[in-house]
């Protein structure tokens, strides 16, 4: 058992992120992404509009035929939402993050693509330690089937992410070296 698992994740985070900054082959990492989501012609995909490094998802989004919708932060300590996207300017959200605005209509969810500060073989991952995608796919889980598609260049795997009870689990895990199915 690990003494202090936040901690832990903590030193994974930092470890990934710095390996992250070394970059991955951003081509490859969209044909997958694509090939991961073309099942899910006409379900609802939520994305996200990436910060700092993140790994991008936008060209994979882009070739989706089905609904989109990028998250908004509600709230410290609070679920994400998720607004309907057609490609029209973003709003600045905390964080760093944007969101469309406020008069765009709420959606939910059928696949949503998480980012990722880092992952293991098991499905587990590490974001920025805010806990929001966590508490929303619980909430998502909680009213109905969702696909959690974790998205990170390869170079980001880490051993062993000491999960928590609420740590929620990624289903797929899509990487510039192919898509990962969690062992765990």
């Amino acid at each position: 058992m690990i003494a202090d698992p936040r901690a832990a994740k903590a030193e994974l985070r930092r470890m990934a992120l710095a390996a992250r900054a070394a970059d991955g082959d951003a081509e490859a990492l969209t044909r997958h992404l694509a090939e991961a989501l073309a099942p899910h012609a006409g379900q609802v995909l939520a994305g996200y509009w990436p910060m700092r490094d993140e790994a991008d998802p936008r060209p994979a989004m882009a070739a989706h035929r089905g609904p989109l919708c990028l998250p908004v932060v509600a709230g410290r300590d609070m679920p994400l939402l998720f607004r309907l996207w057609r490609g029209e300017a973003l709003q600045p959200g905390p964080w760093g993050t944007s969101h469309p605005a406020d008069s765009a209509p709420e959606m939910r969810p059928d696949i949503l693509i998480v980012p990722l500060a880092g992952f293991d073989r098991a499905g587990n991952r590490l974001g920025y330690g805010g806990g929001f995608y966590d508490r929303t796919l619980e909430m998502l889980r909680s009213s109905g089937p969702v696909r959690a598609i974790g998205l990170a260049f390869g170079c980001q795997e880490v051993p062993n992410i000491p999960a928590e009870v609420f740590d929620q689990p990624l289903d797929l895990i899509v990487t510039d070296r192919g898509a990962l199915h969690p062992a765990g």
